[in-house]
């Protein structure tokens, strides 16, 4: 498996600064960077919650932010880093848009179908594959999850009967 390059992390860096920029809105914190190079193509996180749009996942929104700027939907000499392991939709968004690499943090126990649940990204049987390295700022990608969904389940827990509401 490939090593990052101090640009994939400077990169992840700044997909996480997107997610914590979702977190701040409410919405799951996922990020996503598309770069050529050393350039910034497309910044993008999570808004399925504030748009009310299911597809509004970080890779898809950035992706629909990069191609204009190559006037190509063909993104073949681009690389994208996302905080975690991207979904069947965002897998297959990849693989369609023909993203050259896919950098990405944490994998998805649930969702991940880059190397978890299925391998989308890499699958011979598609005309394009992507080269992967996973597990970049994995730990921080993971952390901010954690604490994100943490925060969730204190403010949605209902209160037992018979305690006060700061006692759950």
């Amino acid at each position: 498996m490939s090593q990052p390059t101090p640009i994939d992390i400077t990169m992840m860096q700044r997909a996480l600064d997107q997610a914590r920029a979702a977190a701040v809105m409410g919405e799951v914190p996922i990020g996503a960077v598309i770069y050529r190079g050393d350039e910034v193509l497309a910044e993008a996180h999570n808004l399925r919650e504030s748009q009310r749009d299911p597809t509004a996942h970080a890779e898809v929104l950035a992706l629909r932010i990069a191609a204009p700027k190559l006037t190509s939907w063909r993104l073949e000499d681009c690389s994208i880093a996302v905080t975690l392991e991207p979904c069947p939709m965002c897998a297959g968004a990849l693989v369609n848009a023909r993203i050259a690499r896919l950098v990405y943090g944490a994998p998805d126990p649930k969702m991940g179908c880059v190397h978890t649940l299925y391998e989308l990204c890499t699958d011979a049987r598609f005309n394009h594959r992507l080269e992967v390295i996973a597990g970049v700022e994995q730990d921080e990608c993971v952390r901010l999850l954690q604490a994100f969904f943490a925060a969730r389940r204190g403010k949605d827990r209902p209160a037992k009967p018979g305690l006060a509401e700061g006692e759950r």
